[in-house]
């Protein structure tokens, strides 16, 4: 007989690993070292102010920088309250000298006093704001900049004399430690979930240190690409989230079929063999599955979004190769110690097959399909219903923890002058003669009459009169959806009265940008949803050779995903329950997080589809029995799958109490999507829906069958459950 080919990932490396385990863990950590000095020379900085191509906003810039570059950098606001009036002599003496001394920070290259100038105090007299112009884009300035203005407000500011600082140029100096208190939380609960699925101390250390590796490894990697492609300040926070979630979860699956393997009295080597060919194959399978999602980011045509998801990737990339190539060495080391310092009242627990929780719910949904089916989609609608109201968007520093001096200076701008002036809009204008100038400097009057606007200042010119700039003051806050209405209003304005006048009129700054932002990923979304879908589902047919079961995948997956948006609208837009996790004030949900979001529990929700139905699958073609391999199938799975999720919303609602808003949302988001995931579809509704179809959940045209590819997420051999021994 012709001997079977070897595979290199799943057979060939598992055992050289095996076999020199102590030299891949050598130069794993050279590995990491590398990385760490390559870290120290070359870590870039994080920034929230994105160049968006195609778009109004970034046209003006690019004027700006081409005609009047002085004006083309980001700002920072600062404002200053004092009880005994900003125009008391002794206080105005202290203004000016801090005016002076922000001239002298590192790339400011304008200082607007608020004395002599329109609509710089309040007009109670005790709140004034400064305007620091910077040379360059708050993403481009050198890491010491933002934090030498921060250095100055702790200085300067005291009880009688309180300043703060808001705007684009220190948000990012503003963000989180990315090893802080919420993925020490994530960690403690997945350290837990795990005791109890392993009843061990040192099978739960094993997936939180690999993990922990594949974290490391890929912030080391995004830090380094942060110095040469703009990254959001959350993008660390982000990462980690995504990067314990899936590494624990892959290595969590690897472990199980290695521990069942020494179950079976294999070798350790031969254990760690079958544990990469069939648990390693579904790590494989899923984590490429999200790569692949995260990288579909690239079509939206939004850099920062495609530059996001890359770091997406990376992470996931980095955790299916730690489980892959550095695992089985791990494994090896370990070998017949994996169950030692076992927990007291903890054993493990056998897989089964007509027995168990799984089994019982199962064949208690299957006596009555339809009640279950029925009742549990109307939950996933009610869910859902909220999203029909939600407001896409952009937060703003009105949003962030007070404890940051950025909401502080937004609190006080509002108190002092207005909403609107945490939101400037920024007119550039190009003037190509004579008369193109003074058509500009008649526009104030006539913006000033549009419905929105509460103050328009007075044009600034650069030195040739070749562009100047007009700053529009809403009536409404940055994130309502007045401001935007406004500012399509401007541009179509504009656009009319600048026309044949001898130069050209563009809305930009960083409202105009983030409203530019939301209307672009408004537009793509629907793309991106087909395609998705599109692709789940022929993915899944390649696997299982169905064409009912990619359907059911593909429609539970969208309800699940519509229940979590809805939750985020009910929290976030409605503020229910939002102070149990320190959200203080509702606003429009994040206008990228919806794409996020879908392309990322697409990737993780093909995991669970995979190793579930890929069970019944096993069974029914072993049996032939549509309604008992669904009940078998899922009491096999139903431990490992309950861990893995446990894990996963353990560490997503961890980030749920963070600093950052936007990551909130991420973690109530993706929490919620796993938590509807792991439960209702894959406890309710997939047994339902699989009873109701019976035989027919297997159909699958011959001519269909010609033309799609075959994908085997498990090995052929060694698939039959194991018994896990029990204590002697």
């Amino acid at each position: 007989m012709r001997p079977s080919r070897r595979s290199f990932l799943f057979d060939v490396w598992p055992r050289f690993a095996a076999r020199h385990p102590w030299y891949v863990l050598g130069a794993t950590v050279l590995a990491v070292a590398g990385l760490v000095v390559s870290f120290g020379a070359f870590r870039g900085s994080y920034s929230d102010a994105f160049s968006i191509k195609g778009t109004e906003a970034q046209r003006a810039v690019d004027l700006l920088k081409a005609r009047f570059p002085q004006q083309a950098g980001d700002s920072a606001t600062v404002v200053v309250r004092a009880p005994a009036g900003v125009n008391d002599p002794a206080v105005q003496s202290r203004v000016n000298s801090l005016v002076a001394d922000l001239k002298a920070l590192p790339e400011v290259v304008d200082v607007t006093s608020p004395y002599g100038q329109q609509a710089t105090i309040s007009q109670d007299g005790t709140i004034a704001r400064i305007t620091v112009q910077y040379a360059k884009k708050a993403r481009d300035l050198r890491s010491g900049s933002a934090q030498a203005l921060l250095s100055l407000r702790g200085k300067r500011s005291s009880a009688d004399f309180q300043v703060e600082v808001g705007g684009s140029v220190i948000n990012s100096a503003e963000r989180s430690n990315p090893f802080g208190t919420s993925e020490l939380i994530g960690v403690s609960a997945a350290v837990l979930v795990l005791l109890i699925a392993f009843g061990s101390v040192v099978a739960m250390g094993l997936p939180i240190i690999t993990a922990l590796l594949a974290l490391v490894s890929g912030l080391l990697l995004i830090g380094i690409g942060s110095r040469f492609v703009a990254l959001p300040s959350f993008t660390p926070e982000f990462a980690a989230m995504i990067g314990l979630g899936v590494g624990i979860d892959y290595a969590l699956l690897i472990v199980t079929r290695f521990r069942e393997g020494l179950a079976r009295r294999l070798s350790v080597d031969d254990a760690i063999a079958q544990a990469a060919a069939t648990a390693g194959r579904s790590v494989l399978f899923a984590g490429s599955t999200v790569v692949i999602a995260m990288l579909g980011l690239w079509a939206v045509g939004i850099q920062f979004v495609s530059d996001l998801g890359t770091a997406a990737a990376i992470i996931v990339s980095l955790s299916v190769g730690i489980a892959l190539f550095v695992m089985p060495a791990v494994l090896k080391v370990v070998g017949h110690h994996v169950d030692r310092w076992r927990v007291p009242g903890m054993r493990p627990v056998a897989h089964e097959s007509e027995s168990g929780f799984g089994y019982r719910l199962s064949r208690t949904i299957q006596r009555a399909p339809v009640p279950a089916l029925v009742l549990s989609l109307a939950l996933l609608v009610v869910l859902a219903l909220p999203l029909f109201r939600i407001q896409i968007g952009s937060s703003d520093a009105g949003n962030n923890p007070e404890k940051f001096t950025s909401r502080r200076a937004y609190d006080l701008l509002s108190q002092g002058f207005g909403p609107g002036f945490n939101g400037p809009i920024i007119v550039a204008l190009s003037i190509d003669n004579a008369s193109g100038a003074a058509a500009v400097s008649a526009l104030p009057d006539e913006l000033a009459k549009l419905p929105g606007v509460a103050r328009v200042a007075p044009p600034r010119f650069n030195a040739d009169k070749t562009a100047a700039t007009i700053s529009v003051i809403p009536t409404t806050s940055p994130q309502d959806k007045a401001t935007a209405s406004l500012v399509h209003n401007l541009r179509s304005t504009l656009a009319a009265d600048t026309a044949g006048k001898g130069g050209q009129a563009l809305v930009g700054g960083t409202t105009a940008a983030f409203i530019d932002i939301g209307d672009r990923i408004t537009g793509r979304l629907p793309i991106l949803f087909a395609s998705v879908i599109g692709l789940s589902f022929l993915l899944l047919m390649a696997v299982f050779r169905s064409v009912l079961v990619p359907l059911k995948a593909a429609l539970m997956n969208l309800l699940a995903i519509g229940a979590a948006y809805g939750v985020l609208v009910a929290v976030f837009q409605w503020g229910w329950g939002a102070s149990l996790i320190g959200v203080t004030r509702t606003g429009p949900i994040e206008s990228f997080l919806p794409m996020f979001l879908f392309a990322i529990l697409f990737g993780l929700s093909m995991d669970y589809e995979v190793f579930l139905v890929s069970r019944i699958r096993e069974e029914y073609l072993r049996t032939r029995d549509a309604a008992g391999s669904v009940a078998r199938g899922l009491s096999m799975t139903t431990r490992l799958i309950t861990a893995a999720a446990a894990i996963m919303i353990a560490v997503f609602l961890s980030f749920a109490l963070g600093d950052q808003r936007v990551i909130k949302e991420f973690g109530i988001g993706l929490a919620t999507a796993i938590f509807i995931d792991a439960t209702v579809v894959r406890l309710i509704l997939v047994p339902a829906f699989m009873q109701v179809m019976g035989e027919a959940n297997w159909w699958f045209p011959s001519w269909l069958d010609r033309l799609v590819p075959r994908i085997s997420v498990e090995a052929h051999h060694a698939l039959e459950p194991v018994p896990v021994l029990a204590e002697e």
